[in-house]
């Protein structure tokens, strides 16, 4: 019997070298590892794909082959991810694209996947342009701005206010979150008067766009922007006394209170910040999901964040669709993402075949709504306003007292 176990274990020893001694199956993932960029995004989806990259090597890899990551640097413009697109299929030769954070970023590389028809799943692009386009090669486990901004609108018509005033980066992602923002007040609360004013992502100085709410405040502000812009605008409106404040509400739609350089650019800044989030430790979350977070926790010392999670699902996606299709081939791998059952480490979901934005997209992903209310508090210390797939409990919202 002693005999038996030892001869498995050597022949599981064996097959695991024999896979990492084959040729790899090579994933491209395009992410900004530098400025103008959102480099916060790009390393967290780094972190996600190399832990969940090493999880399945670790076991053996894919079809009895290992996974290779490729990542190229986009900055964030839509030209260098053209650019990486092409360079990732051409002379890499890669099975498929991942990493996408970008709206703007996304719409490009999309292009260029579509045109060489190999697959591309997109971690983190929030623009319905990216799934109205009807692309069969791209498929869409992460947030979009129909979502979000629907979400929001609820928020925003619980808290009974008349008037709101949204800032958005002038990117795809930022001008359609804060158009469709205003269409779903319209609906949820139509005595609320809206407003958006875009400004440059790039952009070190948003005071001229604040000063003017300093004598007439709305009642709510809305950030559709990423940092580092995001934390500029932030700490701007903080110095001004325009929010948060006890007259006006401060509510961030671009998901950034969990990234892990959130408090060291805001402080005082975000202390009573309304948010809209993806991921929450008091979310329900399968037990892969939580062998993710608690990697992530032991090398980076921190709580993990969404996009550990969105970028660990990018490449599950890719690798169980080879296993299911038993094959690296641009189209089997297509065709199977498209039909199969898809369980990773945020949950269960299919892809919708429905035309528009929610085309080759996870419809119900889960969301949460959450508030800050202490400087420096780890996301598992906020209070939970609405838990996924629950109903919003205004009560608990706190405002600043001056």
């Amino acid at each position: 019997m002693k005999l038996l176990r030892f001869a498995a274990a050597v022949s599981a020893v064996v097959l695991a070298s024999s896979a990492l001694a084959a040729d790899p199956i090579v994933i491209g993932v395009s992410i900004a590892q530098s400025p103008p960029g959102s480099v916060v995004q790009g390393t967290q989806v780094k972190d996600g794909v190399e832990i969940i990259t090493k999880m399945i090597n670790d076991k053996g890899g894919v079809l009895g082959r290992p996974l290779k990551i490729v990542y190229e640097d986009n900055q964030g413009i839509p030209e260098k991810g053209r650019a990486a697109a092409e360079k990732l299929i051409s002379r890499d030769k890669v099975v498929a694209i991942t990493g996408g954070h970008q709206s703007s970023v996304c719409l490009a590389e999309i292009e260029v996947a579509h045109r060489y028809k190999v697959p591309y799943v997109n971690t983190n692009c929030w623009s319905d342009d990216v799934r109205s386009k009807g692309y069969p090669e791209v498929f869409n486990p992460a947030n979009y701005n129909t979502r979000v901004s629907s979400a929001m609108a609820d928020t925003i018509a619980a808290l009974k206010v008349k008037s709101v005033v949204a800032f958005a980066e002038n990117t795809d992602y930022g001008i359609g979150q804060a158009k469709l923002l205003g269409e779903f007040l319209k609906k949820a609360a139509p005595q609320t008067q809206y407003k958006y004013v875009a400004l440059d992502r790039a952009g070190k100085d948003f005071t001229p766009a604040v000063l003017p709410l300093r004598g007439s405040p709305p009642e709510l502000v809305v950030n559709i922007m990423l940092p580092p812009a995001a934390y500029i605008l932030m700490n701007q409106l903080y110095e001004q006394g325009v929010a948060p404040s006890a007259k006006t509400w401060f509510y961030d739609g671009a998901g950034i209170a969990d990234y892990p350089d959130f408090w060291k650019n805001v402080k005082e800044a975000g202390k009573y910040m309304l948010a809209f989030g993806l991921y929450h430790p008091k979310m329900p979350m399968p037990q892969l999901g939580l062998d993710v977070g608690a990697a992530y926790q032991k090398q980076a010392k921190t709580e993990p964040n969404r996009l550990i999670f969105q970028a660990a699902d990018s490449v599950l996606l890719i690798a169980r669709a080879i296993e299911e299709a038993k094959s690296t081939d641009s189209a089997a791998i297509i065709k199977t993402l498209q039909g199969m059952q898809f369980e990773g480490v945020r949950g269960k979901f299919s892809f919708s075949q429905q035309p528009g934005y929610t085309y080759q997209q996870w419809v119900d992903i889960p969301y949460v709504t959450y508030q800050l209310t202490e400087v420096d508090q780890p996301l598992s210390k906020t209070t939970l306003i609405q838990a996924s797939g629950q109903p919003l409990q205004i009560d608990k919202v706190v405002k600043p007292k001056q």
